[in-house]
């Protein structure tokens, strides 16, 4: 694929994850951040400052991860100048791709509306990810916030317990793979049409697109209260749970009668094969008393040994690894990236989504996260901006 090259004004996650995955392709991303603000200490992206400090005072490590093989410049595009920057490196770097994830009422204020940019560059690829769209370009938020708002944390935890939020940050993550993809679709495209293209990508709409075993339950004779917190049960497939062990817990997920049926042949869980038990919706009408009486059997064994049982019985099923035990799992490892950092200390990261000649050709291992407006005299040389020209605008406070 033709490296590409993007400029986005970007902070938190959602957008910085989406181009990060720009960035697993080779294509140059370089991130726009904000001059700094009088009498505030911090300066950028206030990611940068969360987590454990990592390299220098704006380098933390919740900051570094989705930021890495990046280049960034400190522009104030609250000023025409700095508008006419951004304008300048949109043409003179001949870029293909815009992005942003600032809230909408704020593009034009700050010279990066689709149509300002469109007429900088006729087949820009323009695309903007906001808590609930272009529709809505007052409206601010974050990832919890929409678990909150979008149902997913009506959907999460134990039926007794509180609503909680999940894990990873999904919405956050969703968003920016949605963003990802629109923009490689956009590009192809462009190579048909030669036009630009605006995406407008809502977090609310994107967290609700995933509900598709719940939304239309509700009209197909589902009560509410059978979509809501069930814990580690799946609502419609039984048995699907985590069971206490002897030494810890397993999870396994039965997901269709024929696997039941190879599970009650094993002698470890003869006791269950029953008439009544037979057929998944069996299952579920005595779903408690199921649940219990497995985990009655398994909490009689180590995990090891009830793992062999499911083994030979060709059950999905798990341990519950610890976070601190993933990176060592063979399938993590062997894909892993990674990177070092200014101090010398080796980061494992994620792997990618899927392995990329790029990155198979840096042998998995991508530049360190950049520091606050590393690379802006550098791109500023690069469009033809003379050393006393940008002395002149560090001087106004246009770039930083």
């Amino acid at each position: 694929m033709k490296t590409r090259t993007v400029l986005s004004v970007e902070q938190a996650l959602t957008m910085t994850y989406a181009t990060l995955r720009m960035v697993h392709l080779g294509w140059r991303v370089i991130r726009i951040e904000p001059t700094p603000v009088p009498g505030r200490k911090s300066k950028g992206d206030p990611n940068r400052y969360i987590g454990r400090p990592v390299a220098g005072e704006d380098r933390h490590s919740y900051f570094i991860s989705p930021n890495l093989g990046k280049e960034a410049v400190a522009i104030n595009l609250k000023e025409a100048e700095g508008q006419a920057l951004l304008h300048k490196m949109i043409s003179g770097l001949e870029v293909d791709v815009f992005c942003t994830n600032t809230m909408p009422a704020r593009h034009p204020q700050l010279g990066f509306d689709y149509e300002t940019l469109r007429a900088v560059r006729d087949d820009l690829v323009w695309c903007s990810i906001s808590a609930m769209g272009t529709r809505y370009p007052d409206v601010p938020g974050y990832d919890p916030v929409f678990q909150a708002l979008c149902g997913y944390m009506d959907l999460t935890g134990h039926p007794d317990g509180p609503p909680l939020q999940c894990g990873p940050p999904l919405i956050d993550l969703k968003a920016g793979d949605e963003a990802f993809v629109q923009v490689v679709l956009a590009l192809m495209e462009r190579s048909e049409t030669g036009k630009s293209k605006m995406i407008d990508i809502s977090m609310a709409q994107v967290a609700v697109s995933w509900l598709h075993t719940f939304l239309p339950m509700l009209d197909m004779g589902s009560p509410p209260k059978e979509l809501k917190r069930s814990g580690n049960e799946h609502r419609q497939f039984i048995p699907v749970n985590a069971y206490r062990t002897k030494d810890g817990y397993i999870y396994m997920a039965i997901g269709s009668d024929a696997q039941w049926h190879r599970f009650v042949r094993q002698p470890m869980f003869a006791s269950l094969d029953q008439e009544r038990y037979g057929h998944n919706e069996g299952r579920r009408k005595d779903r408690k008393e199921l649940h219990a009486s497995i985990e009655e059997i398994t909490r009689q064994h180590p995990s090891k040994k009830v793992s062999e049982v499911l083994i030979e019985a060709t059950i999905p099923h798990s341990p519950i690894t610890p976070i601190e035990e993933v990176p060592d799992l063979p399938f993590v490892a062997s894909t892993a990236l990674k990177t070092t950092a200014p101090d010398g200390r080796a980061v494992r990261l994620p792997p990618p989504a899927l392995s990329t000649d790029y990155l198979e050709e840096l042998g998995g291992e991508l530049p360190f996260a950049p520091a606050y407006g590393e690379h802006t005299d550098a791109i500023l040389n690069e469009i033809g901006i003379s050393a006393s020209e940008i002395a002149s605008l560090r001087e106004k406070g246009v770039i930083a």
